[in-house]
């Protein structure tokens, strides 16, 4: 074979273009490992924050279910105290602090809304109330309904 030929163009051609794919492989391939590797941090952590939520979860739970329980035996309680008080016709025992709250309760519930005294827009308080005429204020809350 000649030196000159074409056939070893060719050849020599091919073989530095694989040396140079091979380097340029080599010289990108850091990067995409990099990235898996990023990747797979990241796949890492989402899977240590999921075993964390989930215990929190069940961290949660069990206060909710120990505060029920707590509050079931407050009540069993409070009912036992109530009996004996009643067996032993005793007049001084105190209600509980939550059957106070109960009756409390019932009673704001029983209550209506506030209504809006001055005739402002959108229920927000004017700034000239009782300082217009008495009856264009009194025609005016006649004609227009309770705020609530």
């Amino acid at each position: 074979m000649d030196a000159s030929s074409p056939y070893t163009f060719a050849i020599i051609g091919l073989v530095i273009g694989f040396i140079v794919g091979l380097g340029c492989y080599r010289l990108f391939s850091k990067g995409a490992r990099d990235s898996a590797a990023l990747k797979q941090t990241l796949l890492d952590r989402e899977h240590q924050i999921a075993e964390l939520k989930k215990s929190m979860s069940d961290h949660l739970s069990g206060i909710y279910q120990r505060l029920d329980n707590i509050r079931f035996e407050a009540d069993q309680l409070e009912q036992q105290m109530a009996d004996e008080a009643e067996q032993w016709k005793l007049t001084s025992a105190k209600p509980s602090p939550t059957t106070e709250r109960t009756q409390a309760i019932e009673t704001d519930s029983r209550l209506d809304m506030p209504r809006d005294y001055a005739a402002g827009k959108n229920g927000t308080l004017s700034e000239d109330f009782g300082l217009k005429d008495g009856d264009q204020t009194e025609e005016s809350a006649a004609t227009q309904p309770p705020r609530y």
